[in-house]
């Protein structure tokens, strides 16, 4: 018998200019953003395969920030697939986190992210309501495929990182991480004065081919407007 094993894309957050934007901050966590808790649907071999659908857990208490949850329902829309010019497909699983950071002062900082998988395209979707704003991630970003853009009215900046490849063994064996595909991100800014806080959008595919920008900045002005209280962030 083979090894039992199942893998997964996670963001590498920390890895490349990111974690250079965030050196005061200590992610919390074992695996820290690479901490996902998967709910996978699976199908018998009988049936028709059912979409994942995502977490119905409610917060302990109100909470004026958005949560792993409402991310994930944002992303996984019944026409997903056809905004990433892949109609047909359905989401294999949907990952949320609701790891957050901590600041060098002790200060804890909501960081919630929500994942969706299909067969072609991973997408996540993170918010962070730390006190930088985008424009200054992006002079922190500098490099090849950095781009400073507005994105529905907003200060944006898109950029490239590698995932982090992670294998999981079935049989309860250590889990093993290496480097996984170059993804796509855009961060847009929380609020039209671009005063802290950020939402950032990633995209990237199981081919490993890198993603057109400008799907990218698309599926921002058609997902983030969906987002809870995105009208009051003015």
């Amino acid at each position: 018998m083979g090894d039992m094993a199942d893998s997964i894309d996670a963001p590498a957050k920390g890895a490349g200019e990111w974690g250079q934007a965030v050196t005061a901050l200590v992610l919390v966590g074992a695996l820290g953003a690479g901490l996902w808790a998967y709910e996978r649907t699976a199908s018998s071999a009988d049936s028709t395969p059912v979409a994942a659908t995502c977490s119905s857990a409610t917060p302990a208490k109100a909470s004026p920030y958005l949560t792993a949850t409402q991310l994930c329902e944002v992303l996984n829309r019944p026409d997903l697939a056809e905004l990433l010019g892949t109609p047909g497909e359905i989401a294999k699983s949907t990952g949320s986190s609701g790891a957050g950071l901590k600041a060098a002062g002790g200060e804890d900082i909501p960081n919630p992210s929500a994942q969706v998988q299909l067969d072609t395209y991973t997408v996540n979707l993170a918010a962070s309501y730390d006190h930088l704003s985008v424009a200054e991630y992006a002079e922190l970003f500098k490099g090849d495929g950095t781009h400073k853009q507005t994105v529905l009215g907003r200060t944006a900046v898109s950029y490239s990182d590698r995932t982090m490849s992670l294998s999981f063994r079935l049989d309860g064996g250590d889990s093993r991480s290496r480097p996984g595909v170059m993804a796509r991100s855009l961060l847009v800014a929380r609020d039209a004065e671009d005063s802290g806080g950020s939402f950032e959008l990633s995209l990237w595919r199981a081919d490993g081919v890198v993603p057109d920008d400008a799907m990218l900045a698309r599926l921002a002005q058609t997902l983030l407007p969906t987002l809870p209280g995105w009208d009051a962030e003015v």
